[in-house]
């Protein structure tokens, strides 16, 4: 018995003077990065807008004048973008009067033009009004596969929420150990452009760059 006692005082004794091996809870902190990389597609909408006193002669018009568009919308992108509709409406238009009183039609035929040539943007514009459309909405500059830079984005944000957890922990004394989560975010948008654009001898676009942003938290053990 005497021989017991001795031998649990013994590892008690060794215990306390071991060094600390306890954890001290955790660190969060967020990290961000935001990378500008150049467009390397536009899209426009395109539209044809013609009005009549019957639905039928104003879908009539528009129909001739939207395939005379698409035309030579296609015929200028070639293989380097593509053309798709994105409306279609024909709608009655009333007099001011009450009672109102139907005195036409309008039909609308939209498009969407995308282009992997960014330097014909200002040709597409022109070539689109003098084939015949009378409307064309503010092009956008966008990525076609925004995937690459969003991982190279979301690989900065997580380094930097590192570093603020590592300088979280020098602050109080402690360290980093483990990453215990991670949660990312990433967003991508593409640059407008506003407003209408109307025909010029060549109209001049200019593209700029487009970001791509991502942020990443982290939760790090902290030890002492």
């Amino acid at each position: 018995m005497r021989k017991l006692f001795i031998l649990l005082i013994t590892l008690f004794l060794a215990a306390a003077i071991l060094p600390a091996q306890v954890t001290g809870g955790t660190i969060q902190a967020i990290g961000s990065a935001t990378i500008n990389v150049t467009p390397d597609q536009a899209q426009l909408t395109v539209s044809v807008v013609t009005q009549a006193t019957t639905a039928q002669d104003a879908a009539q018009q528009n129909a001739t004048l939207a395939n005379a568009v698409i035309a030579a919308l296609k015929s200028m992108l070639g293989s380097l973008g593509t053309v798709q509709t994105v409306g279609y409406s024909v709608n009655p238009r009333y007099t001011n009067t009450s009672p109102q009183t139907i005195i036409g039609y309008t039909a609308t035929n939209s498009v969407q033009v995308t282009t992997y040539d960014l330097s014909n943007i200002g040709r597409l514009i022109d070539t689109a009004n003098q084939a015949g459309a009378n409307s064309v909405s503010g092009v956008s500059f966008g990525l076609r596969n925004p995937d690459p830079v969003t991982q190279q984005a979301l690989g900065q944000a997580a380094k930097q929420a590192l570093v603020f957890a590592a300088s979280i922990a020098a602050g109080l004394g402690t360290k980093v150990g483990p990453v215990i989560s991670a949660q990312q975010g990433a967003s991508y948008t593409p640059v407008d452009v506003p407003g209408a654009l109307a025909a010029a001898a060549t109209t001049p676009i200019q593209s700029g760059t487009v970001g791509v942003s991502a942020t990443v938290t982290v939760v790090v053990q902290q030890t002492q």
